[in-house]
């Protein structure tokens, strides 16, 4: 990248590009929702809480709550708001939307997260209650993904921060009136410069459109995109990489052949050279050689394979033993990856890794028949329960049962001592191979100065310039 400071003029709309599909308002526990439409319904469509710029709580729907009955009780008072077609938002509809969303068959990624609500009920016009089984003591940062936001899928859409003032491909965003706020006459007569044009669009095409200074902000970057960034005249300052916490590995998901043994399932997670592969894509990306980041809240730290105390070519040697052992016939495994320029490298890598100890790799479409699987995922909340079952993509009995009985279990203390267990069973099991962390970026104009790196890797439309809301 070469160039200086990207600089746009701050005047008019804040231009957006998300990698992925023209952003559409839809419903999530119909369908999966990619970086442009989670973007359009967090801002149009605000849960009981919301991200603020530096990934924390702060109030959306909700203007306040608490928590009581020793974490088993959520009781959040709505402040007063409205549709976007004018009718005021009641607490009844604001429990049949939840309900809705954590309902058995729904297909909203966070619902196997939300089994611990017991019940949500409506209180009085004005305060629901989140009532649970088991104490959760993450469940705002689950309740502040764009995922449960509140939306009504008619021509009611949400709430607010912003309406949508036209619609089509590329809709433009006008926050919306806020009851609760002074100077009612200042709010309707908003300025452009705090309206936002949200686009979907190629990368290619994302990072065309900042270079040449008709856009504010790329979102959604992955490591999938990196290498694009080395073609364009695009200021170093204005690349911003986040810190984002959660999984990227190969998922087992076949347990045929070779890799009905967890020796042998072992070999392939210790013969790929994670030092080579992350310098290929990006520099300082971070690898990984075990599930769990951290303690999080699990009773014990985080299990680390036997292997790791190996070097390289100790790791390549003891593969290869393995394969050379088989008497099965010849290895070859398919790896079920993305499109795109970074996930060529990165099969580059695991194949010639593959290669040295005797496996003949074979590349599928990610969503093709295969026995490795690429999970790449940023972490919605802070607990060591979601990244060990995000990684049992498919995992033996044992680890399946240890971590249900991790998310069955009644007190923390037990759920931690239980995440323990099941980070150690996951770690006999090998169904899944660390290679690195999340690799989440943006570009970012100078114009956007309430921008902020943050471990969700999520940046909501209405923290973007330091004088909106």
């Amino acid at each position: 990248m070469t160039g200086c400071d990207q600089r746009r003029p701050d005047t008019g709309p804040v231009i957006v590009s998300a990698i992925g599909a023209p952003p559409r308002l839809v419903d999530p526990r119909r369908q999966p929702i990619d970086t442009p439409s989670r973007l359009l319904i967090d801002s149009t469509a605000q849960g009981l809480v919301r991200f603020d710029a530096a990934g924390q709580i702060e109030p959306g729907l909700a203007e306040r709550w608490i928590v009581i009955d020793g974490g088993m009780s959520y009781i959040f008072r709505l402040r007063e708001g409205d549709w976007g077609d004018g009718t005021p938002v009641t607490a009844d509809q604001v429990v049949a939307i939840l309900n809705r969303q954590i309902a058995s068959g729904s297909r909203n990624p966070l619902a196997p997260f939300l089994t611990a609500i017991d019940e949500i009920v409506a209180m009085t016009p004005q305060v629901i209650e989140v009532r649970l089984g088991r104490p959760r003591p993450d469940l705002l940062k689950l309740f502040a993904q764009p995922e449960l936001a509140l939306l009504r899928v008619t021509p009611a859409g949400g709430s607010g921060p912003f309406r949508v003032a036209s619609r089509g491909r590329s809709p433009l965003l006008r926050p919306a009136f806020d009851p609760n706020q002074a100077d009612p006459e200042d709010q309707r007569a908003t300025r452009p410069e705090e309206d936002v044009r949200l686009i979907g669009e190629r990368a290619a095409r994302a990072i065309a459109r900042f270079a040449h200074h008709d856009s504010d902000l790329v979102s959604g970057g992955s490591f999938v995109d990196w290498p694009l960034l080395a073609t364009a005249e695009v200021s170093p300052a204005n690349l911003r990489v986040d810190p984002a916490a959660g999984l990227f590995g190969l998922a087992i998901v076949r347990r045929d052949g070779f890799l009905a043994d967890a020796a042998n399932r072992e070999a392939v997670a210790e013969a790929i050279d994670r030092t080579a592969l992350t310098a290929a894509i990006a520099p300082n990306w971070d690898a990984a050689d075990r599930i769990l980041p951290d303690i999080l809240d699990s009773a014990a730290l985080p299990q680390v394979p036997g292997w790791t105390l190996l070097t390289q070519d100790e790791r390549r040697i003891a593969a290869r033993q393995r394969v050379a052992a088989w008497s099965g016939g010849p290895v070859s495994l398919r790896i079920a990856l993305p499109s795109g320029p970074g996930a060529t490298l990165l099969y580059a890598q695991v194949a010639a890794s593959l290669i040295a100890v005797g496996i003949t790799p074979e590349r599928v479409a990610q969503d093709a028949e295969a026995e490795l699987v690429l999970v790449d995922a940023v972490a919605p909340y802070d607990s060591a329960r979601w990244y060990l079952a995000t990684a049992c993509v498919l995992c033996g009995d044992a680890a399946q049962a240890a971590i249900t009985a991790a998310r069955e279990a009644p007190t923390l203390a037990d759920r931690a001592r239980r995440i323990a267990e099941a980070d150690t069973a996951m770690n006999a099991d090998v169904a899944f191979i660390p290679l690195a962390r999340p690799l989440r970026w943006s570009l970012v104009s100078t114009r956007l100065r309430q921008w902020q790196p943050n471990v969700r890797a999520w940046h909501p439309l209405n923290r973007l310039r330091a004088d909106t809301n």
